[in-house]
């Protein structure tokens, strides 16, 4: 880098500079070339296996006309469709280009360099990068070791400990990523209870869809009970649109009053609104997704424990591994086999590797491969 290239780069903010950027899971066309293999399977993303919906597809195909004009800027009919789904007022929400422009949102709008953040250790990557690039003081709150929350996962007793009066915002995922570990609906409804009422909790629901009905969190309720609530839910996960790049948050109508005055025009495009909408509507897909991660977690789990291995619990659609040792060089070997899976040394689980569950037959072949390398 040469002095004038380097003065220039020398005006962005510190945060910035410093910042190490998310990295996405290796897409098989980067393996494809570098390996030149024809059979490739991609677990590594957290994506749907089953593809889009076919009701889906075709409401994106009807729009593929329009794409020459500009979406509705305020997305309308999916808020409208969103609103009855979640039994809430339009107005409540906020879309994006996926939770994760939501997030940043959020972070924009409410936090300044002054401000600090909460977020557990093995919570999402992104909660670290919008604290930073904003240059807000990231407080990183130990994972659980066990007892009244799940190990690896979030200990809120500890989170609320580290509360001060400089705290802004307070990032929970759940289900959580990469883990997996799951809270339920009294100790978050505690948590929510016991904040202070000017610190914003963020409750990110990603995978919202995946945890067995009985079990989830009726979070939506709980807004009228809790103004500093922001839940954040996506498109990407169940609904298999992790390509199309839609997210939402739903929250009091005050607070999305000032997230859509932040949110950048048009941020969400005219084939990912329809698409969003129609997959809202298919709940025969939604229903078939959730009986395929079921029994895609179960396959794997059964060859985990035939092989030896142990594993966080999750109620996600993946699973984190736990090999005793770097999990790095499995990683390698994996992808020399053909299977893309996310290794995540990045969040300090040097030994682990996060499964991301396919179809049976993709499971399998991933079950052989590790087999294979393992003996």
């Amino acid at each position: 880098m040469n002095l004038e290239t380097n003065q220039i780069c020398q005006l962005a903010l510190p945060g910035v500079r410093a910042l190490i950027p998310y990295q996405p899971g290796k897409p098989m066309s980067e393996l494809e070339r570098e390996l030149g293999l024809s059979k490739i399977i991609k677990l590594a993303s957290n994506e749907n296996p089953k593809g889009p919906s076919q009701k889906v597809v075709s409401s994106m195909q009807t729009v593929l006309a329009e794409v020459s004009r500009y979406p509705d800027g305020n997305g309308f009919s999916l808020k409208t469709a969103l609103a009855q789904h979640l039994a809430v007022e339009a107005t409540q929400i906020t879309l994006g280009n996926g939770s994760n422009d939501v997030l940043e949102i959020i972070a924009r709008t409410f936090v300044s360099e002054s401000s600090e953040v909460i977020f557990s250790e093995y919570a999402f990557a992104v909660y670290p990068i919008v604290t930073q690039a904003i240059g807000a003081q990231a407080v990183i709150s130990k994972a659980s070791v066990g007892g009244e929350y799940p190990c690896y996962g979030h200990d809120l007793s500890a989170m609320l400990k580290q509360v001060t009066e400089k705290t802004k915002l307070v990032f929970i995922a759940n289900p959580n990523n990469p883990t997996g570990t799951f809270l339920t609906s009294e100790q978050l409804y505690g948590f929510l209870s016991s904040l202070p009422k000017q610190v914003l909790c963020v409750l990110d629901e990603a995978y919202f869809e995946y945890v067995r009905p009985e079990d989830r969190s009726n979070s939506v309720a709980w807004l009228t009970r809790f103004p500093n609530l922001i839940i954040t839910r996506t498109f990407s996960k169940a609904y298999g649109l992790a390509g199309m790049r839609i997210g939402y948050s739903v929250s009091s109508s005050e607070v999305a009053d000032l997230l859509n005055r932040v949110r950048q025009p048009f941020n969400t495009n005219i084939v990912a609104l329809s698409a969003a909408e129609a997959a809202l509507a298919d709940i025969d897909y939604l229903s078939e997704t959730i009986a395929l991660n079921e029994h895609g977690m179960g396959q794997l789990t059964t060859a985990f424990s035939e092989l030896g291995l142990s594993w966080i619990p999750s109620r996600g659609n993946f699973i984190t591994v736990d090999f005793g040792r770097s999990a790095m060089p499995i990683y390698e070997e994996l992808l020399a086999a053909g299977v893309i899976v996310r290794p995540i040394a990045n969040y300090g689980l040097l030994n682990f590797l996060r499964i991301s569950i396919g179809t049976e037959a993709e499971n399998l072949f991933f079950i052989n491969a590790l087999t294979r390398i393992l003996d």
